[in-house]
């Protein structure tokens, strides 16, 4: 190792202020897990405003805008959820760039179709919203919200090089 070796959250950090843009998290299982991750970076301060853990269903509701409806349609741990806490957070913080994270950690709360480690992330980025689902298995509660921090950083810095 030479010591210039850069972390995923550094170069997203960089990438961030080259463009100028601001990023704000909504984040339920990881409990700010994914902010955490940013702030250990030196620049953090120029990127980051204000993020939220909005662990119940009605933190959601009351200050990302996401809909009742949506919850009791598609459930909570849904890409359609993790949509919408992408936008809310970004208008709401007024930043460029808005996360939502919401899965199911473990060790109990799985079904059938939304198993343990299922976790569904949306991001707003450049005007639009991506949005996927990742199956991490039950490696233990704190390996999926690792898992969902690392897997956030991997999208961010794939989306910020797309977008101009």
């Amino acid at each position: 190792m030479n010591g210039t070796t850069t972390t995923i959250q550094e170069q997203v950090v960089q990438q961030l202020i080259g463009k100028g843009y601001h990023i704000s998290f909504a984040e339920s299982c990881t409990g700010g897990l994914a902010a955490a991750a940013l702030v250990s970076v030196a620049d953090a301060s120029k990127v980051l405003d204000i993020s939220f853990v909005t662990y119940a269903n009605e933190a959601k509701t009351k200050y990302l805008g996401v809909k009742e409806a949506t919850i009791e349609t598609y459930g909570v741990v849904s890409e359609e959820v993790a949509y919408q806490m992408a936008e809310g957070v970004a208008k709401e913080a007024g930043s460029e760039i808005g996360v939502g994270i919401t899965g199911v950690a473990g060790p109990s709360g799985g079904t059938g179709q939304k198993p343990v480690g299922m976790v569904c992330f949306g991001f707003y980025i450049c005007g639009q919203v991506y949005t996927d689902t990742q199956l991490f298995g039950n490696p233990g509660r704190n390996e999926v919200r690792r898992s969902s921090v690392e897997h956030v950083y991997e999208r961010l810095q794939q989306l910020l090089y797309q977008c101009h």
